[in-house]
């Protein structure tokens, strides 16, 4: 398949944002909606959660249950309205070493900028639950390799997650993120990280980008940008905080019209129907439509 070069595509625009926001906020985007009022806010480059696939898509758990196909879905809806480069989640590629290929093409034929890969089996677990069972590392090495090989687009970034703290400990896990760096991982996602100067190990060690995941009501604390700095992170992702406030929200107002027999006592939390508009850039959309309407009328 034909090679994509130049500075002009997604791998290309998350590389970029990488270098020039020390470190990267990368936040996450469950729907095209949620990714317009990303990208209105300022950040710089979004995420698509293969947990929030499954539990806002499918209404599933996070348990290698979503499919390819299932978040090129939400990948396509979210690169048709925004040109933030997306980095997204592919578990553990779908399958061997032709479907990691297929997915990879997949990704990037789709407008993504970004995957990463974690090293667990593919009946996965969320990488912050008990339980989780990795591969030998010589598997997911195998793994990063199909991934970098089928690259249709040089700069479209490979990142490699490792899960091996929680159960082989911060040596193994660092040296297996070392391992997949050697495979041609082009960044590192630590995951279920407990401590900070962790950080600091796994980034003197691998010597490429490393992102650390703040996800709420999980194993890591919730260290601040400028912590994360000092301790070498490159990117910090804010995985889910978005849609787990849009899903509390949205039970209160069910449970409170069911109780209450009418919206007006939640009115308050909810977005406006001019905010809506605005994001959606509404008014842009039926000026257009009078235009072409009054061209319509002038040609009668």
């Amino acid at each position: 398949m034909q090679q994509i070069r130049g500075n002009d595509s997604a791998g290309a625009r998350f590389r970029a944002a990488v270098r020039e926001e020390k470190p990267l906020q990368v936040v996450g985007a469950i729907n095209a909606y949620t990714a317009r009022m990303a990208e209105a806010t300022g950040f710089r480059s979004l995420y698509l959660s293969g947990g929030g696939v499954a539990a806002n898509s499918l209404g599933m758990p996070d348990l290698g249950i979503s499919t390819m196909d299932d978040v090129l879905t939400d990948v396509r809806r979210i690169t048709d309205v925004t040109t933030l480069p997306l980095l997204v989640d592919i578990d553990t590629g779908w399958g061997g070493a032709f479907n990691i290929e297929r997915t990879i093409r997949s990704m990037i034929k789709a407008g993504a900028a970004a995957v990463h890969m974690e090293d667990q089996i593919s009946t996965k677990r969320c990488g912050h639950r008990p339980g989780k069972e990795l591969v030998a590392s010589e598997e997911m090495v195998d793994r990063i390799k199909a991934a970098v090989d089928a690259r249709t687009d040089e700069q479209f970034v490979v990142m490699a997650r490792t899960d091996a703290l929680a159960s082989e400990g911060l040596k193994a896990a660092v040296e297996r993120a070392q391992a997949y760096v050697e495979a041609g991982a082009d960044m590192i996602f630590a995951e279920a990280v407990t401590e900070i100067r962790m950080y600091v190990e796994f980034r003197r060690a691998v010597g490429v980008p490393l992102l650390a995941n703040i996800t709420e009501f999980g194993q890591t604390p919730l260290f601040t940008r400028e912590e994360l700095g000092k301790a070498g992170v490159d990117i910090v992702l804010y995985c889910c905080a978005a849609y787990r406030a849009m899903n509390a929200a949205a039970l209160k107002v069910y449970e409170t019209i069911r109780a209450e027999g009418t919206q007006r006592s939640v009115v308050p939390i909810m977005q406006t129907r001019a905010d809506l508009y605005r994001y959606l850039d509404y008014h842009a959309y039926e000026r257009k439509l009078d235009e072409l309407f009054a061209r319509e009328k002038e040609s009668k």
